[in-house]
């Protein structure tokens, strides 16, 4: 699978063009693209807005960074520090003016039917009343089920099986991945910044990456990534109607049953077992080897090894111990 990404930024930007800081004014720095603070580069403008990115912070490669006064001084000396009093919300507008289009998920007009390319995929078995975009790209003897829909540049790896009425849009599937009826993956996620008067939507930028072996349940629903990508590594299982929310990491082999929620940017480790109706807060670390309970409401870190249960979720000996009082 070769690295894409479905959305172009426009630009370059001069740094002053992208803020009301007067101190820029004469600094002709070229911004290419927003990033993360893990990946951008010293063409790229980040942002910084919780401590619990602050290791990533101190070692950041950005030319700029949108921040506030409080977390500036964990920045490099070189990283210039655009200073706001909302980042996420400064953040969505800089966004907005390299991505116009992110904001929503407007549909994706160069589909057709599979019969007018079906000769493109040799190998590849259709069902009836199937859409695809542009520049797709899919893998030998996978199958994909009726009233689906694949837009433009999505890529489809190798002996997957693709259900009925599943969407696919912004992603990148590997090899042997099953994808039940009713899905849709790639869509743009809850993103809005709350104000006074109005509510402001946070472009989504980013993917959707799902790597060999996985398997979603039916009715399953991935939002790709805001700034970054929502990924799901090797071998993990979602049962139906799981949620995962935009830039949401889960590693290897988990086990994910009905119902369970992610918020954003949260990080779930390998071998995980999370049980039906649980909810993932955002922004969270789960460790390897967790198990969740079903029903959990987690709200904070957990360690490896631990097993929680309840509401907010505890340590299951202590989730047992109040259950006795």
């Amino acid at each position: 699978m070769s690295e894409i990404n479905f959305f172009v930024p426009k630009g370059p930007f001069n740094l002053n063009e992208l803020s009301d800081d007067k101190s820029f004014k004469d600094k002709k720095i070229k911004i290419i693209d927003l990033k993360t603070l893990d990946i951008a580069t010293k063409k790229d403008l980040t942002f910084f807005n919780s401590l619990n990115y602050k290791d990533l912070a101190i070692k950041t490669k950005a030319a700029a960074c949108i921040t506030n006064s409080n977390l500036a001084q964990y920045l490099p000396k070189e990283c210039y520090k655009i200073i706001v009093k909302n980042v996420l919300y400064s953040v969505a507008k800089i966004s907005k003016k390299f991505y116009p289009d992110a904001d929503l998920d407007y549909p994706d007009k160069s589909v057709v039917n599979s019969l007018k390319v079906s000769s493109n995929f040799p190998s590849v078995i259709f069902g009836k009343n199937i859409f695809i975009g542009n520049r797709v790209k899919i893998g030998s003897k996978t199958q994909i089920g009726s009233n689906t829909v694949i837009e433009h540049d999505v890529q489809i790896g190798k002996n997957c099986l693709i259900g009925s009425n599943v969407t696919i849009r912004n992603s990148i599937i590997g090899n042997d991945v099953v994808i039940q009826d009713g899905c849709k993956i790639g869509v743009k996620g809850f993103g809005f910044i709350p104000l006074k008067d109005k509510n402001f939507r946070f472009p989504h930028i980013g993917k959707v990456i799902l790597k060999d072996k996985v398997e979603l349940g039916a009715n399953c629903t991935i939002d790709r990534g805001s700034i970054g990508d929502t990924i799901i590594d090797e071998n993990t299982f979602l049962d139906n109607q799981v949620h995962i929310a935009h830039n949401v990491k889960i590693g290897k082999n988990c086990m994910i049953a009905g119902q369970v929620g992610f918020a954003g940017s949260s990080t779930i480790g390998n071998n995980v077992s999370i049980g039906g109706q649980a909810g993932i807060s955002g922004h969270l670390k789960i460790g390897n080897n967790v198990k969740i309970g079903g029903g959990s409401g987690v709200v904070k870190d957990i360690p490896d090894n631990t097993t929680v249960m309840g509401y907010p979720a505890v340590p299951l000996k202590e989730f047992l111990k109040k259950g006795k009082n």
